[in-house]
């Protein structure tokens, strides 16, 4: 939908399955437009489209494009961005750490980003930016050497070089959001400002193009993980010169109690579809961090683990009220959206991205999703309508 500033707000409908383009457009039938119907009834609803590789193959073919473009003017919808951080499919079966797969390394990702901002380019209504997410280069446990960081950067800056020239045959706006999370390949802010660095230095001639097309995807739960301060890291990359593409809606959970009570409770989110990093704090020492939940809940099981805190990298929904010991990163939404009423204008495309619907514990998710969906819309419009933001 449209808000103030000439910024657009949709869900990321990553959170449904769509592994090709029939199941993709099925899920639009079935539930993005059930949501529309209550949360955007009479004016142009915005849609934050998830792109498969299979299904954006598909979607690229001229009739099937044709008749997506007439769904979404018979829908009264438009796309501005596209979730192109999964490659494959997302749902029902383990993605874990395979969710970074391909990564920036490869050809295949540097193809499949292309053919996205192609497809984008042919629906984006006229006068919009357009962007694509994506992840972070890579996953860290999965690069050990220099050919691998060469290889990130030179698919990257070639990405950039692409889309500029698509922005200038088009007339669009269009950049790539990198998205940093816990065990990324950058996982910070400072690491996105330390990685921009590097990208630049390999291509000194190229800052400007590097800086107009590529920008960091700010994900309010992966930061929140990170025990950042929204406002500190969103002013480290707006005064490094770094563009904010688009901002994800979503919280994570915390936890600083350790009883055999919340231990047990934490169970619940241990689950076999996606990676759930933990990151841990104690005073005064480094942030520890855990590749997946069930390896945390078994150090701190066995004493291993001492820490006061956890900040967990599981998405849950934003106007969820759960109950202590588990608290939501709300917190680190807000920070993001006070920042941006000082700031109006650092980002214009806002998704939110509860994409954990089918595996969130009965206590936090246990409604339909598109009642779920319908009072994230709620919460979220009454956040930015308190700060001006729509």
């Amino acid at each position: 939908m449209h808000l103030a500033h000439n910024s657009h707000l949709a869900y990321c409908t990553n959170i449904h399955r769509g592994g090709d383009w029939p199941e993709t457009l099925d899920s639009l039938d079935r539930f993005t437009l059930a949501v529309r119907d209550q949360a955007c009834p009479e004016d142009e609803y915005a849609i934050g489209l998830r792109l498969g590789a299979s299904a954006a193959r598909e979607l690229s073919d001229p009739k099937t494009l044709l008749a997506f473009q007439k769904w979404l003017e018979k829908n009264n919808c438009y796309v501005f961005t596209i979730n192109g951080f999964p490659y494959g499919n997302f749902h029902g079966a383990r993605v874990k750490d395979q969710v970074y797969r391909p990564d920036w390394t490869t050809r295949e990702r540097l193809d499949y980003t292309k053919l996205l901002f192609e497809v984008l380019c042919k629906i984006l209504p006229d006068g919009l930016e357009g962007s694509v997410s994506t992840l972070p280069g890579s996953f860290k446990r999965f690069i050990d050497s220099d050919n691998q960081r060469a290889a990130i950067n030179n698919n990257l800056i070639e990405c950039a070089e692409y889309i500029d020239r698509l922005s200038e045959l088009t007339g669009h706006t269009l950049h790539l959001g990198l998205e940093p999370e816990p065990l990324g390949y950058f996982e910070t802010s400072q690491e996105s400002v330390t990685f921009f660095d590097q990208l630049i230095e390999r291509a000194p001639d190229k800052e400007e193009l590097i800086l107009r097309r590529l920008g960091i995807n700010y994900d309010t739960c992966h930061l929140a993980v990170e025990y950042e301060s929204a406002e500190e890291s969103l002013a480290r990359l707006v005064e490094w010169g770094i563009l904010i593409s688009k901002i994800h809606i979503s919280s994570a959970v915390k936890v600083t109690d350790f009883s055999e009570a919340t231990l047990a409770l934490l169970d619940g989110f241990c689950e076999e579809v996606y990676l759930h990093q933990v990151v841990a704090q104690s005073r005064g020492k480094p942030l520890n961090r855990y590749e997946d939940l069930d390896v945390a809940l078994e150090a701190r099981r066995s004493c291993k683990d001492t820490s006061e805190e956890w900040r967990i990298h599981f998405h849950i929904p934003v106007h969820a009220h759960p109950e202590p010991p588990i608290y939501p990163t709300n917190d680190h939404i807000l920070g993001t959206l006070d920042f941006l009423q000082e700031f109006p204008g650092s980002c214009r495309h806002f998704e939110m991205e509860t994409y954990t619907w089918e595996v969130l514990p009965e206590h936090i998710g246990n409604t339909d999703v598109v009642d779920q969906l319908v009072k994230e819309y709620q919460w979220t419009l009454r956040e930015f309508e308190l700060r001006g933001l729509c």
